[in-house]
């Protein structure tokens, strides 16, 4: 928290947070009202509640979610604040900031990282106007306007919509666009659920909404190979990239050997993959860059279960000794048997 990558304009993460922005005033100036420092502590009824995520949905879990406390957490998603702003009567905004998950390790993965959300409301003249009925013209809207973003950000791309679910919207789409040789899906958005619109922004309204992760744009935009980069401190990194510039591709600068260690054990009822990601992070920090399970099988007379997991540390500035793995391994091997109640082999 505070360090606010998407605060710095030279930072590939303010990069395309900005690139974002002048795309949707070119288009509708003064339209968007954007907010990019909304406090990241949020009550549970905002991330869940307010935008219909299901009593018993997975994001729900401590071992998805950091809780700051029985009624509050680090948000999950920039949605947590869509039901806040709505009440303020704000026709249409962009919310960015850093959003926090216990999730796994690996080159795109990290427990925090940066998603913008998009909110456009019309009236009934809107889509009277445009002789539509008030859902069709939404999705006309949001299809246009996130279509005509992925061609501001990534050139003259193809474009393809697929059906999607999401609690806070209906219909649901995930946009897709062919681009290096593959389809990537780029974000999600949908038609606003319309339970949510009348309760805290008023009835005989429609709206559109959409949710992107920056880090997963800048990734494919600028050839950055590694989550870890965006927070490097070092100029090698930060210095490839300059405010306003989309076309910089990152030259990697180093490629220090990787460092494997591997822990084996029989697991308890009580374990899960995010909480031995979470331990393993905490000791390694960003000296980790990966665990994967790579072996699992069932006892057939014990009928106990057992996981080997491949822990790689690799630094991205510095060759790492010998000395400094095995302590850190030392570490991991001590805390997930106390933490994680798990028998090692």
């Amino acid at each position: 928290m505070g360090i606010n990558l998407h605060h710095q304009p030279n930072h590939p993460i303010g990069i395309i947070k900005q690139a974002i922005y002048d795309y949707f005033e070119q288009g509708s100036p003064g339209v968007f009202k954007a907010f990019d420092d909304m406090y990241p502590v949020v009550a549970c009824t905002a991330n869940f509640d307010e935008i219909l995520i299901p009593a018993d949905h997975v994001s729900r879990s401590p071992n998805d979610t950091y809780y700051v406390s029985a009624d509050k957490v680090l948000r999950c998603h920039t949605s947590a604040h869509q039901a806040e702003l709505l009440r303020t009567k704000q026709p249409a905004f962009l919310v960015t900031g850093d959003v926090y998950r216990r999730d796994s390790i690996d080159a795109t993965h990290y427990p925090v990282f940066h998603q913008m959300e998009g909110v456009r409301i019309y009236g009934p003249e809107d889509w009277e106007a445009a002789g539509l009925e008030a859902t069709a013209f939404a999705e006309r809207e949001l299809k246009s306007a996130l279509e005509g973003l992925a061609k501001h950000l990534f050139g003259d791309v193809e474009c393809r919509w697929v059906d999607a679910y999401f609690p806070f919207t209906e219909p649901s789409f995930e946009l897709e666009i062919f681009f290096n040789g593959k389809w990537m899906e780029v974000l999600g958005c949908g038609v606003m659920e319309q339970v949510i619109l009348d309760k805290n922004y008023g009835e005989g309204h429609k709206a559109w909404a959409f949710g992107l992760g920056l880090e997963r744009l800048a990734m494919v935009l600028f050839d950055i190979p590694d989550i870890r980069l965006f927070w490097s401190d070092d100029d090698r990194f930060l210095k490839q990239f300059k405010a306003g510039d989309l076309k910089a591709k990152f030259k990697s600068y180093s490629k220090f050997p990787p460092c494997y260690k591997d822990i084996a054990f029989w697991v308890s009822p009580e374990f899960t993959e995010n909480n031995l990601c979470e331990l393993v992070r905490g000791i390694g920090g960003d000296l980790v860059e990966e665990v994967v399970c790579i072996d699992n099988f069932t006892n057939p007379k014990t009928q106990r279960t057992s996981n080997c997991y491949r822990i790689t540390y690799r630094s991205m500035e510095r060759s790492l000794t010998d000395e400094e793995i095995n302590g850190l391994q030392a570490r991991v091997r001590q805390g997930v048997a106390e933490q994680l109640k798990v028998e090692l082999r």
